[in-house]
């Protein structure tokens, strides 16, 4: 493998690009009309312009990826995060091409990305999963699924994710239209209009684990991220390890995570996310195919380079030895939202500047002079701190956020702030709902 086509944007493809760069590798970038001020095409070897801004004229049109690939001599693609990176036929047709595709085999993008047959999947591998349902066929399914699931239930699209199209249902008065609702969210932003129940749990905990596996039965767990902090069902601050849990408990679930990826022969890196319920029941909710946003959490208490490790799975690389963690790290995502009512800022950054401090790591494909349009992800920046303790690395990154300049759109940052203030974060009584009540409080 010599040359890497990065078909994504943002701070994954500078973020790929650092990574081919530390292996000697020559990477090639693409951007759209949108992105042509972004300091990542400088920094890659080659870049290549798509005609358009929309994501379906560029980081979703594969005739136009695939061209380029050719075009520029390419033998490896690497798909980032979103948009393509966990399309079983993109991964296909990169392979047909007589290309690397970097990340695990099209099948587990196809049997991974339909959420009832992963759930379906895993527990009959031996992973616990929730009360859940097939798909809805009819409204008497719906009705039948939830009686005997038993209410509260939340109604879920089967492809995609984020959080999108997510109905909370509390009763049977409420069901069919919450169905109704969902299937058209799903089938307008996916493509498929195929939902499902799972029981609702009350303030759960968001706790994913790290695997890399090498396809032939050999798999590792790189530890836990805690993810309960979210906006909208998505992610907002990361950390490891995971606080206020019982250790054992995450060690436990992730090592069945990492036996299970590899009896099933999973290969390349991927991300297994559970809920944890307050009386400590565990759950399998999805897995996710691909490098996560949050990866850098991972990278900063053990010194692994997980996208240098994707690039070395996929050709043909032995697993390596997880270092013992060290200390805490915490990542928080800087948007370009109001910190209220969470509706996207666009304009031009007039100015855009990051710290440079000790313990402190930050991920972004933004300059000043760069406008953020209304076509991508609101997401400005990942700001990652580490610390010998928790509450270090908290305070590293509080530090980072006030030092953070930035004008021209408006940012999420008085939210992370407050967030990371707030005296049930502080002593690690986070779940999924401590964002509406801190904007609620």
């Amino acid at each position: 493998m010599n040359t890497v086509l990065i078909c994504n944007r943002g701070a994954i493809a500078r973020r790929v690009v650092r990574a081919c760069r530390a292996l000697g590798k020559r990477s090639v970038v693409v951007f759209s009309e949108a992105d042509a001020g972004a300091p990542y095409l400088e920094e890659a070897d080659e870049a290549f312009g798509l005609s358009g801004s929309q994501p379906l004229d560029t980081y979703l049109n594969q005739d136009a990826l695939l061209e380029i690939a050719r075009q520029c001599g390419a033998d490896a693609v690497h798909p980032g995060y979103g948009f393509l990176a966990e399309n079983a036929a993109f991964a296909e047709r990169v392979i047909a091409a007589g290309l690397t595709f970097i990340g695990p085999d099209p099948r587990w993008l196809a049997d991974m990305g339909d959420k009832v047959a992963a759930r379906r999947f895993m527990q009959e591998k031996g992973f616990p999963v929730f009360a859940g349902s097939d798909l809805l066929t009819d409204d008497a399914s719906a009705v039948a699924a939830a009686a005997a699931i038993g209410y509260p239930v939340l109604v879920k699209p089967s492809g995609g994710g984020g959080g999108m199209g997510m109905q909370a249902v509390p009763d049977e008065a409420a069901l069919v239209a919450a169905v109704k609702r969902a299937q058209a969210v799903s089938a307008s932003a996916f493509g498929s209009d195929g939902v499902y129940l799972e029981r609702l749990l009350e303030r759960p905990r968001h706790i994913e684990f790290q695997i890399a596996a090498d396809g032939q039965g050999g798999a590792v767990h790189v530890y836990e991220r805690e993810c309960s902090v979210q906006r909208r069902n998505q992610k907002l601050i990361e950390e490891c390890p995971a606080p206020g849990v019982d250790p054992n408990l995450v060690n436990e679930t992730a090592e069945l995570a990492a036996r299970v990826c590899g009896a099933i022969g999973y290969d390349n890196v991927g991300t297994l996310e559970t809920l944890f319920t307050a009386d400590g029941e565990v759950g399998f909710l999805e897995m996710n195919t691909r490098i996560q946003v949050e990866h850098g959490v991972t990278e900063m208490v053990t010194g692994c380079d997980l996208v240098q490790l994707q690039i070395s799975l996929a050709e043909g690389g032995t697993l390596p030895q997880i270092p013992v963690r060290d200390g805490f790290a915490i990542e928080a995502r800087l948007y370009a939202e109001d910190p209220q009512t969470l509706m996207p800022s666009t304009g031009r950054l007039a100015h855009f500047q990051w710290p440079r401090l000790h313990g402190v790591r930050v991920e972004s494909g933004y300059q000043a002079g760069q406008n953020v349009t209304p076509y991508y992800d609101a997401l400005l920046a990942k700001i990652i701190a580490h610390g010998e303790t928790r509450e270090m690395a908290i305070g590293r990154l509080l530090v980072a956020l006030r030092a953070f300049e930035v004008s021209g759109v408006t940012t999420n940052a008085p939210l992370l702030m407050k967030v990371l203030q707030d005296q049930d974060f502080l002593q690690g009584r986070v779940d999924t709902s401590i964002v509406p009540r801190i904007l609620n409080g």
